[in-house]
């Protein structure tokens, strides 16, 4: 589809011939200079004694200049091409995923679709996917954690390097160890770049923590300043043998502390089933907008004007050079 940028600039297309109209070409008179000799010099030359040469305009003159006039008016018009309407789905929600890889999250006390024992963290993998997957205007990111935190996935909405980088995460990767706060404080110093209104960070543990730099409670209380919501999953049975027990009361003060919830699950229908509930709790919210992208085509307007100069100039000095 065609349009004019600044159609407004069309209104000069009359301003030469108004020009012409109200303002009158300048003249001046000059002082001849009269000589005794210049019948003789007449006589000699062949020449008048008058010889006056008025250049006047031929009419394809005036109208390549009209023309020329015309493609660089339209230029400053602005024609574009607009093409298809782009429509895409803009991020309301920055969510972070925490996610514990110490040794305990290996322990296959979870089932599969089939009935096949599976590891916790390949039951958390599986639902993560859907979770990611179902939510279109959410960025995601990813912190995986044991006896230190990395971030792995900065706020993004290409899901397929969040599930590629998920995919590829083992136990222990991070060491053996949960550090609990400092993952926290991790996912609140990323929270710092973020612009959405709606922030969330989802903390899915096994063990507790391991002595943090920073506490958990202190970086909860970090996340509250900046308004993040904390939500804890506390993986597997908290009374495991040979494992310390779930600080289940440690994981519900985060949460609460941030305007968050804590959960617990051992087993893989609670934890899919904790999943729609943190669903419910973040919905989400499709913000839609959309851009009108255009080809520029001012320039080919200008390039004709310029083309139509140089021809109009060339053409004039060739008349000039042929009467000499």
């Amino acid at each position: 589809m065609f349009e004019l940028t600044f159609a407004w600039a069309l209104l000069l297309l009359p301003l030469p011939w108004l020009v012409k109209s109200f303002f009158q070409p300048h003249a001046a008179d000059i002082d001849a200079i009269h000589a005794p000799f210049t019948q003789r010099l007449s006589d000699a030359s062949g020449l008048p004694l008058q010889v006056v040469s008025v250049h006047q305009r031929r009419p394809i003159q005036r109208w390549l200049m009209g023309f020329i006039w015309i493609m660089v008016v339209f230029s400053m018009a602005r024609p574009v091409w607009l093409l298809d309407v782009v429509k895409f789905t803009e991020p309301t929600r920055d969510l972070m995923i925490a996610v514990d890889i110490s040794g305990s999250m290996a322990t296959e006390d979870m089932v599969s679709v089939q009935g096949t024992p599976v590891s916790r963290l390949d039951v958390l993998k599986t639902l993560l996917k859907h979770l990611v997957m179902s939510r279109e205007s959410d960025r995601f990111g990813l912190i995986l954690f044991g006896s230190a935190p990395y971030l792995q996935v900065p706020f993004s909405q290409d899901k397929q390097i969040f599930i590629q980088l998920l995919n590829e995460s083992q136990v222990p990767m991070a060491g053996p160890k949960t550090m609990l706060g400092d993952a926290i404080g991790l996912a609140v110093k990323h929270f710092k770049s973020s612009q959405t209104e709606q922030k969330a960070l989802l903390l899915f543990t096994d063990g507790n923590d391991s002595g943090s730099k920073v506490s958990p409670l202190e970086a909860a209380e970090f996340a509250k300043r900046a308004d993040i919501k904390v939500y804890t999953i506390a993986i597997g049975n908290p009374e495991t043998l040979g494992e310390p027990a779930l600080d289940l009361g440690l994981l519900k003060q985060i949460a609460q502390l941030t305007q968050g919830e804590a959960f617990q699950a051992d087993s893989r229908n609670e934890l899919g089933t904790l999943m729609g509930k943190i669903e419910e709790l973040e919905p989400d919210n499709q913000k839609l907008s959309s851009y009108q992208p255009f080809l520029a085509l001012y320039h080919w307007p200008l390039a004709l004007a310029l083309f139509v100069t140089l021809l109009t100039h060339s053409w004039l000095a060739l008349q000039r050079w042929s009467t000499q």
